[in-house]
């Protein structure tokens, strides 16, 4: 398909490329040699956008104080715009930005332009006629165009030295023909309310021997738990709305009476919303409501809140608390249109029993402890380092990153416990530390550590 147009939507994050984002242009030129990459963001995004022109990308950044503010739809509303004018046969996105984390700009992008997308892409397999996908729940054939979030794939490659920095296109709203009520902050149903310091998955670490460790797995084994902290509410709302039977839990705790819907076409489900105005909708936050979730809203043209851990209620509106920045901050957020939505996490029913997670530290025992993984009927996993290393494949890559896990018991050998791991442990049973370093940060996140090697933990397993 190397004569299809791609267009790439990329964002800046903290003076870079968002790093989903840098393998989304990566496949794009693997694919195609006609791709031009768009930034809404800042001024200064046009640094980030004239590297990519090295590469022989066409860039366009979209740059208006008009576009200020923007939530996740209205920067899907201002980028449908772009691909309007750009009319590409192949969208690509990263899976999520690492600041937002809530991977709906992709979904709710999709849905406005009206064709198709997969998301969470682990493959790309490209004909002349037709796109064939592996993502992290199945393969799905597209038809041309369609939209693609791409997971952390691949590595963007770099210029050659004698390569020439190009130019950069800049637009604004009103060279989109951009209706200013729908942009920006003015065009944002979502408002963060405050933000402060984030506690989620921290843990009371109490320290053990290494006999007393392998019992405890045994032990634990098959205990679940959920990182939903919602107390029961004094003043409930009238009625909540949930998609799906996991968060029925958690819509009972804020609502006098709750209604279930079962997972359908989101289409459908937009279409029941909208015939029966329900005031609240709740989703889960697994791979399916992340992806589900955004194309009701972009067809409600409401407000989402991803991710959430907690929800608060006066018993007239809904506040929403979610992890923000990879998990170092806690934004309480609320809707100003209706239906007010969010994707909720919960316990997930599909985890395995038993995770053996490998850091750098643990690559001198690493065979022995994928032995007794394998020995456990456990599941391997693995830090970004490791991954990056070329010694686990990315499928076993656990952070932010990677995978979210929700298994019974996480057993995290060598890991310092960075915050872009840790941010994706809150959903384990037990975490369990194997660290030599009393002081590492992994141990304020773990119920349980052991302070050894993983040479002398795993030596004899």
């Amino acid at each position: 398909m190397s004569g299809r147009r791609i267009a790439v939507c990329v964002k800046e994050v903290q003076g870079d490329l968002n790093p989903f984002d840098a393998c989304a242009v990566e496949c794009a030129l693997r694919l195609s040699d006609d791709v031009t990459v768009v930034s809404m963001g800042r001024p200064s995004a046009k640094d980030v956008l004239l590297r990519l022109t090295r590469l022989g990308c066409k860039t366009v950044l979209m740059t208006d104080g008009k576009f200020a503010g923007a939530d996740t739809l209205a920067t899907a509303y201002a980028l449908s715009l772009m691909m309007k004018k750009l009319s590409p046969d192949l969208i690509l996105c990263g899976r999520q930005s690492i600041d937002g984390d809530t991977a709906q700009t992709g979904p709710a992008l999709a849905t406005l332009l009206g064709i198709p997308f997969a998301a969470n892409v682990m493959e790309i397999h490209a004909s002349e006629t037709d796109l064939t996908v592996k993502t992290r729940t199945g393969e799905q054939t597209l038809s041309f165009p369609a939209l693609l979030t791409v997971e952390r794939i691949n590595t963007l490659r770099f210029p050659k030295l004698t390569s020439a920095i190009g130019e950069v296109k800049v637009v604004d709203a009103a060279a989109l023909g951009a209706d200013p009520a729908r942009c920006g902050l003015t065009g944002s149903p979502t408002r963060v309310m405050k933000t402060f310091e984030s506690a989620v998955g921290r843990r009371k670490c109490r320290f053990i021997t290494k006999d007393e460790m392998f019992a405890l797995i045994r032990e634990k084994a098959g205990q679940r738990r959920s990182s939903f902290e919602t107390e029961e509410a004094q003043n409930k709302l009238k009625c909540v709305w949930c998609v799906g039977h996991e968060v029925a839990e958690a819509a009972g705790r804020i609502a006098e009476q709750v209604v279930v819907l079962e997972r359908d076409d989101p289409r459908r489900i937009a279409a029941r919303i909208e015939r029966e105005k329900p005031a609240f909708v709740l989703w889960p936050a697994d791979l399916w409501g992340r992806s589900a979730a955004p194309v009701a809203q972009a067809i409600l043209q409401t407000g989402l809140c991803a991710d959430c851990t907690a929800l608060e209620t006066d018993g007239n509106d809904l506040f929403m608390y979610r992890p923000a920045f990879s998990g170092t901050l806690t934004a309480k957020i609320r809707c100003l249109t209706r239906p007010v939505m969010a994707t909720v996490r919960v316990a997930d029913d599909n985890a395995c029993d038993l995770m053996v997670g490998c850091g750098k530290g643990a690559l001198g025992a690493i065979d022995a402890i994928h032995r007794y993984t394998d020995a456990m009927n456990g599941q391997r996993a693995a830090s970004r380092g490791v991954v990056d290393a070329g010694l686990a494949p990315y499928d076993e890559q656990v952070g932010l990153t990677g995978r979210t896990i929700g298994c019974s018991v996480y057993v995290a050998v060598g890991i310092s416990g960075a915050v872009h791991h840790t941010c994706a442990l809150d959903r384990v049973g037990t975490v369990i530390a194997v660290n030599p370093d009393r002081n590492a940060r992994i141990f304020e996140y773990a119920d349980y550590g052991v302070l050894d090697t993983a040479e002398n933990v795993f030596q004899e397993q």
